[in-house]
């Protein structure tokens, strides 16, 4: 396997409050992860810090995480304990009330692949060639698509298209999405909203499907991204397994 991560913060905002990680632990398991963080007084930086930091140490420091169902309670208990940790920093520093941050992570073992995610970054497989969405997004917007009020063209460009209906940190308890995905796939790719806002998946997937390496590809969409504006921080891990795997 081959995997990198990169983070920029695009073309528009003075500093990054992106965190990306990929992190494989003593049996060769790997796990990947993004944070888009929000919130005043740098208070969105520290967010998906905290969030990226906890979870990456909590993965590196077991020697693995087990049967699916050992993963799926290992997953929702370490997101709890991040929850936990922005709540407690934001009790002990005033300031950075309203701070919060999405989430979105795989983990990948030789048996099984699972997918979380809170808020707004995306988690996708890439397959014969085609970029899969595994996440849902959980925006107003997206709600409205759902209930029929609103169409997907109209919901790109909906004024309200960045509010977010959860996210780590903003409430005592939060929940993730996860979902069981096939292991049998190309690569997993996962990017906060700043590049999917940018490019389409067609044209992410054409990138991830060039002869290149994992490290230039990523460095390819963040340019493409800044090219088109850059109105975000703009941060994207992929994980490509080799032919021969």
């Amino acid at each position: 396997m081959d995997y990198g991560y990169l983070t920029d913060p695009g073309k528009v905002r003075d500093h990054n409050e992106d965190s990306v990680i990929v992190v494989k632990n003593a049996s060769g398991e790997h796990m990947l992860a993004v944070a888009d963080g929000m919130g005043g007084h740098r208070g969105g930086e520290i967010a998906s810090s905290i969030a990226i930091s906890h979870i990456g140490k909590r993965f590196s420091e077991i020697s693995s995480i087990g049967n699916k169902e050992d993963a799926i309670n290992w997953i929702r208990d370490v997101v709890s304990e991040a929850n936990v940790l922005l709540y407690k920093y934001t009790s002990e520093n005033p300031e950075s009330t309203g701070m919060g941050t999405t989430l979105v992570l795989a983990v990948l073992t030789k048996d099984f692949l699972l997918f979380g995610n809170i808020g707004d970054s995306s988690g996708y497989v890439l397959k014969n060639g085609r970029l899969h969405k595994i996440t849902t997004d959980h925006t107003l917007v997206n709600l409205l698509v759902k209930s029929g009020e609103l169409t997907e063209e109209e919901a790109k460009e909906h004024p309200r298209k960045n509010v977010l209906m959860r996210a780590l940190g903003a409430t005592t308890t939060v929940e993730m999405d996860i979902f069981d995905v096939e292991t049998d796939v190309d690569g997993i790719f996962l990017c906060s909203d700043g590049l999917t806002n940018m490019l389409d998946d067609e044209q992410i997937a054409k990138v991830l499907t060039e002869k290149n390496t994992v490290e230039d590809k990523l460095r390819k969409l963040i340019v493409k991204s800044n090219n088109r504006g850059g109105t975000d921080n703009i941060s994207a891990t992929f994980l490509e397994k080799k032919v021969s795997e």
